[in-house]
């Protein structure tokens, strides 16, 4: 079980949002860490509503000019179409600079790991994506560093491409240590891979 599940003073997740966000991408990740007693804390580019690429409409919390690393114990980054269509969402890279700096981990998922790469913040880490031919798109100059897998973490940042919503959580997970890692094993067996033999293993660590 996490240590936060049972903290009067929880925890802040901040969830990047803004127009054309993928929707089925920061699911996972957020709906485990609210249940284990974190605050999702959803940060728009103003505090005016957005609209996911699924239609749905949502009032961020927070604007982006307001936040600070120090308030918050991850900034997850989800794609949008809007990444790879201008530089509307740079400020939203420029953000996860300012965590990473701090000490803050970021966690980025497909288009946002374009964002991230535009930004400089994949050259000297590991990292993935939907695959190496659409960050060298971007001509940054991390492509030694691309890795296929199905998510990364390296030096504070996770990375996943579109298709990995589940493994995405997973590194979130373990990167914040919300739980141990057999529970985050068998939490990723039984949404990944369906495998009715990790029920036992998350009911004994009371996570379901």
């Amino acid at each position: 079980m996490s240590s936060n599940s049972n903290s009067t003073n929880r925890e802040s997740v901040h969830l990047a949002v803004y127009d054309t966000l993928a929707d089925w991408e920061p699911g996972h990740a957020t709906a485990q860490l609210a249940r284990a007693g974190y605050e999702i804390r959803t940060v728009g580019p103003t505090r005016e509503p957005v609209r996911s690429v699924g239609g749905l409409c949502i009032q961020p919390d927070l604007a982006l000019d307001d936040v600070r690393p120090s308030d918050a114990s991850l900034l997850i980054l989800p794609g949008a179409d809007l990444w790879d269509a201008g530089d509307d969402l740079a400020p939203f890279a420029s953000k996860a600079r300012e965590f990473l700096d701090a000490g803050v981990p970021v966690a980025a998922i497909c288009g946002a790991t374009a964002g991230l790469a535009r930004e400089g913040l994949l050259d000297d880490r590991d990292h993935t994506s939907a695959v190496s031919f659409y960050l060298a798109a971007t001509g940054y100059g991390g492509g030694e560093r691309y890795v296929e897998a199905d998510a990364v973490t390296d030096g504070g940042l996770v990375t996943a491409g579109p298709t990995e919503p589940v493994a995405f959580a997973r590194e979130i997970l373990r990167l914040l240590h919300v739980y141990d890692d057999e529970a985050v094993d068998a939490w990723y067996r039984l949404f990944h891979d369906s495998d009715p033999e990790a029920y036992a293993v998350l009911e004994k660590a009371g996570v379901l």
